[in-house]
């Protein structure tokens, strides 16, 4: 059994700038699990593939497309491949996310 906690984890550096930890990578997924502080959100972006969305704590903005949602904890959002979205927290606590990808990307997320 391997077991990976979120705290163990090293934020990664990406263009969003945010606390984001890698969780799972392997080449039929990709999870990573966010914190959004009030008032970050994600750049505006799409991806190769297919991602999820499963609202971990807080109650952040998801915008994909031309939706908008505020999203509580317990809830999941499916965000189709090549449709520019991003996520977020436009409340008063911290939101964490874990973002899934399947499977795991072989080219770059484009940030726009």
């Amino acid at each position: 059994m391997k077991i990976i906690k979120y705290h163990d984890q090293e934020v990664k550096s990406t263009p969003h700038r945010i606390d984001v930890r890698e969780m799972y990578n392997k080449e039929s997924a990709q999870a990573m699990l966010m914190a959004l502080n009030p008032g970050e959100s994600l750049k505006p972006h799409k991806t190769p593939v297919d991602v999820f969305f499963f609202i971990v704590e807080g109650t952040p903005t998801i915008h994909i497309g031309d939706e908008s949602e505020v999203c509580e904890a317990d809830t999941l959002i499916e965000s189709p491949a090549e449709i520019v979205h991003y996520i977020s927290n436009e409340s008063d606590n911290l939101a964490r996310i874990l973002v899934v990808k399947a499977p795991r990307p072989v080219i770059l997320t484009r940030v726009l």
